[in-house]
C-alpha cells in the first residue's frame, strides 16, 4: 500500500517544476506556505466534521484529502513520506506515554 505513497510523492516532485496555471499542487507551491497550511487546516477540520457525522465513505474522502494535502507540505519542505514511516517504525513498539516521555527529555 505504501507504493501509492511513493508514486504519488514522485508526483508531488514533478509538480514542482510546472507552471501554477498547469497544476493545482504547482498552483499551492506558488502560493507558498501558508496557503498549504491553509488547506491542511480546512481538510483536517473537514475530517472532523465528517466523523461527527459517522458517514465512513465520508471519513474516507476527507481523510484523502488531508492525506494529500500533508504530502503536499512534506515535499514543500523536501520531506517525503518515508520520513515520516521512519518515525512511525521508531515508535513502535513503544507505548504512548513512553513516547510522549522521550520527546520531554
Amino acid at each position: 500500500m505504501s507504493d501509492i505513497l511513493t508514486e504519488l510523492a514522485t508526483v508531488l516532485e514533478q509538480r514542482k517544476q510546472e507552471s501554477a496555471d498547469s497544476s493545482y499542487v504547482a498552483s499551492l507551491y506558488a502560493k507558498g506556505l501558508d496557503t498549504i497550511l491553509k488547506k491542511i487546516g480546512e481538510e483536517a477540520t473537514e475530517t472532523i466534521i465528517a466523523a461527527k457525522g459517522g458517514d465512513k465513505e465520508q471519513i474516507i474522502y476527507e481523510m484523502a484529502d488531508l492525506w494529500f494535502h500533508s504530502m503536499v507540505l512534506l515535499a514543500d519542505q523536501g520531506l517525503s513520506p518515508d520520513d515520516v514511516l521512519q518515525e512511525f517504525q521508531r515508535r513502535f513498539g513503544l507505548s504512548g506515554l513512553e513516547e510522549k516521555a522521550q520527546r520531554q527529555k
